[in-house]
């Protein structure tokens, strides 16, 4: 089994170059929003922790860590995104650990884009009313540990988007592989984690709906409907492959990392950070996710400036005989230029 998990991982970096990012395509893929992190937690790590995500969040960047719940996990979180640009991301998710029969967790990510005039060519200055766009992706994944080092997620994730008279929807597929090791230290268990996941692999989307049709003259007496054809259009694939180890110092614990992610319609990432554990109550969260010309603001091709912090507070509480659980509040800010960066805050109950 280790020679075939080498053999894995050896594979999908090499294949992580044929799949390298094309900043040419930059911009031909849809439903982007599929690459937002909006969780209270892993955003303040930029994502990058693929091989050491855990619980329900791990669905954002490695489905393989959901196989790491307890029990019963519930999260909920908020994001004030691009703060200036009035957008806000709602999350929930929750995962059920099955009695010998592994993990299945359900999310759903909804966004609120504000509202917009509607305007249409007889009516340019938008006096018809309102509408507000819908953006939202409910996912339903399962992670299982397979041995005492390979966990192993998968997640069918439904992408809908959508106005009061168009929309598109479409299905995507995640896969994620973790293997985690102790090097036989059964004090401090799963020190070195790697991991491995493919995102966003899906149908093509295409735009239809009654806003797409007109009525066509053919001549004085016969008029027909007729509709505007659209482009259909693929979603954002991303391979990623991180690693991290954690480092003990009695009751606290120090963790750096790294990622490569590959992305398939804009440019590869390269990420490092560090997580700080304090006796299991506090952890300090600090990464900085690479693109080329990401330091120059006059080659930058996103908002993004690479930076992201984040803290969690803990609090045990006993839940039942001989039982303890956990209740945390998540934070994140990271950092863009122009707008005011992104802030997201999350509350988590680890049953």
């Amino acid at each position: 089994m280790k020679k075939l998990l080498i053999f894995g991982f050896v594979f999908l970096t090499v294949a992580s170059f044929a799949f390298a990012g094309n900043p040419e395509r930059t911009g031909q893929a849809g439903a982007t929003q599929l690459l937002i992190n909006s969780w209270g937690r892993s955003s303040g790590l930029n994502g990058i922790n693929i091989g050491g995500a855990y619980g329900i969040e791990s669905v954002i960047n490695n489905p393989a860590g959901l196989a790491t719940t307890r029990q019963t996990e519930l999260v909920f979180s908020h994001t004030r995104y691009l703060v200036g640009t009035d957008i806000s991301i709602n999350s929930f998710g929750v995962s059920q650990a099955l009695k010998n029969a592994g993990v299945i967790g359900v999310y759903v990510t909804a966004f609120d884009l504000g509202s917009f005039p509607i305007t249409t060519e007889d009516n340019p200055d938008g006096t018809l009313g309102d509408f507000s766009p819908t953006f939202l992706n409910l996912g339903i994944s399962y992670g299982r540990k397979f041995t005492d080092h390979i966990y192993v997620g998968a997640t069918i994730k439904l992408v809908q988007e959508s106005i009061f008279d168009i929309g598109a929807t479409g299905v995507a597929f995640d896969a994620g592989v973790q293997y985690r090791t102790s090097f036989n230290d059964d004090e401090y268990p799963d020190r070195l984690k790697l991991g491995v996941s493919l995102r966003n692999i899906g149908s093509t989307m295409r735009y239809g709906g009654d806003g797409l049709t007109f009525r066509a003259s053919r001549n004085e007496n016969f008029t027909s409907l007729s509709s505007r054809p659209t482009a259909e259009f693929e979603m954002p694939s991303v391979l990623s492959l991180g690693v991290s180890y954690d480092f003990y110092f009695g009751d606290s614990r120090f963790t750096p990392m790294g990622s490569f992610i590959s992305n398939a319609f804009s440019q590869d990432n390269i990420g490092v950070g560090v997580e700080l554990e304090f006796k299991k109550y506090i952890q300090l969260r600090y990464a900085f996710l690479y693109e080329r010309g990401i330091l120059d603001p006059l080659e930058r091709i996103s908002a993004w400036t690479g930076h992201a912090v984040g803290m969690s507070v803990q609090v045990p509480f006993k839940s039942g005989k001989d039982r303890t659980s956990d209740f945390a509040l998540d934070y994140s800010y990271r950092t863009t230029d122009p707008f005011s960066g992104t802030h997201s805050i999350g509350v988590r109950i680890d049953l």
